[in-house]
């Protein structure tokens, strides 16, 4: 099937994006769409912007933290001593009622 057979394609416009790594993207539109401001790179996956000398920079990424680093956040090491001690004497009660057996 040729073109003339299925009609004319809808106006394109075709525009250039620019990332930090000095990738160029060029995704088409719709001519009467709206265009995006920033549009991810397909290479690196930095965000791009329409400015080839001013492109967006990298974003920052925080270090991954583990539970405990969150936990550490939010207590301090006396306060912690202090939950630790309270769950012993819980667990240590229960034992002795007979409710946990180990």
């Amino acid at each position: 099937m040729g073109e003339a057979e299925r009609g004319d394609t809808a106006p394109r416009l075709y525009v250039s994006y620019f990332c930090s790594s000095g990738h160029e993207t060029r995704p088409a539109f719709a001519a009467d769409a709206a265009v995006p401001a920033v549009w991810d790179c397909p290479r690196c996956g930095l965000p791009a912007n329409n400015d080839a000398k001013n492109p967006p920079p990298p974003p920052k990424t925080e270090p991954y933290k583990t539970h405990l680093a969150y936990v550490k956040e939010r207590r301090s090491d006396l306060e912690a001593a202090t939950i630790l001690s309270e769950a012993l004497q819980s667990l240590r009660d229960r034992r002795a009622r007979g409710e946990v057996i180990y």
